[in-house]
């Protein structure tokens, strides 16, 4: 599978009850991240991969994220192979805060895009 015919959307596209599968590290996800969200990073994602096999068990679909889209695009490649509904979120979180779409940090602080 090449990158152009690769599963994608755009922010616009994601249902507000969607599950968001974040691919990126700690730091990125404490300065700011979709509420509700599954945080698990691509560092780690074969050990964790039965969280996110959990997650879609019911046949969800997986909006993958990250930054900009470059690792949700590995991570939405690698899920696809293993016969999950999975896509890339075109843009990731850059395009998520440029969309205004609703984020959250850790702690009291105002969520951003590290």
């Amino acid at each position: 599978m090449n990158f152009a015919s690769m599963p994608s959307v755009d922010v616009a596209s994601v249902p507000a009850d969607g599950l968001v599968l974040d691919v990126r590290e700690a730091d990125e996800w404490a300065a700011g991240h979709v509420e509700g969200a599954l945080h698990v990073p691509m560092s780690d994602f074969v050990a964790r991969f039965g969280e996110v096999t959990e997650a879609v068990a019911d046949g969800r679909r997986a909006h993958v994220m990250c930054r900009v889209g470059g690792r949700s695009a590995q991570v939405t490649q690698y899920l696809v192979q293993q016969g999950i509904d999975a896509v890339n979120i075109e843009g990731g979180m850059l395009a998520w805060d440029g969309a205004g779409r609703p984020m959250v940090a850790e702690g009291d602080a105002p969520a951003f895009v590290l």
